[in-house]
């Protein structure tokens, strides 16, 4: 008898929150990091250049010379010439990869004989984008140090101040290129900061020796 009063009532699934939920995980697995290899590498790169050279011009000046004036016009300059020097590389340089790949394309469409070119064109470099970006992100890391000692007078405070800047600026640059690539943020990181930790203190090390010597 209780064999026969069991009631099977249906109960109806709401799968679409699971579904979306497998979509989004499927997605962001499926996802191609290295799509962003081009753009987040001219970023961070002109970022951190322009961050340690405009730095490690001002030391070097400040190794030398006590005067704020020197060192913001010499960081400056630095910014200005780097910001150029960085578009222009990356442009010619993104601009020969993107030769090469069309050149590639043609001699695989012809063997193939696959005449898709609309999403072959999306798949090559911008060059373009590449020397904007590095030049943005050049001025971006170079004004760092610049605003840093702008307004301080003391000599000795002012280095320290232009090292400290640069040291945290150069941790954030580390982490934002890790977490967008996906990679360890420490090794990353730590990476970055003595790389500019040693372009400083060479700089520094060097003009301090060369204006001793009375050149």
């Amino acid at each position: 008898m209780s064999a026969k009063n069991d009631l099977c009532i249906p109960v109806s699934e709401d799968k679409s929150e699971h579904e979306n939920c497998q979509i989004s995980l499927k997605e962001d697995y499926d996802f191609d990091y290295s799509q962003r290899g081009q753009w987040l590498r001219a970023a961070v790169l002109g970022a951190t250049d322009g961050l340690v050279s405009v730095a490690s011009l001002m030391m070097g000046v400040g190794a030398v010379k006590h005067d704020v004036r020197a060192m913001i016009l010499t960081g400056f300059a630095g910014l200005v010439a780097g910001a150029c020097s960085m578009a222009i590389g990356e442009f010619v340089s993104v601009y020969s990869q993107r030769d090469v790949e069309v050149a590639q394309m043609k001699r695989d469409r012809r063997s193939a004989g696959n005449n898709d070119q609309e999403s072959e064109k999306e798949a090559l470099p911008n060059p373009i984008q590449a020397a904007a970006a590095s030049a943005f992100a050049f001025m971006l890391g170079a004004i760092m140090p610049l605003l840093s000692a702008a307004f301080i007078v003391d000599h000795k405070v002012r280095l320290g101040v232009v090292v400290a800047t640069v040291s945290l600026a150069l941790v954030v640059f580390g982490w934002i290129g890790a977490f967008l690539g996906r990679t360890p943020v420490m090794k990353s990181c730590l990476r970055v900061l003595v790389g500019g930790w040693m372009a400083m203190a060479i700089t520094f090390a060097f003009t301090k020796w060369i204006g001793s010597t009375g050149l």
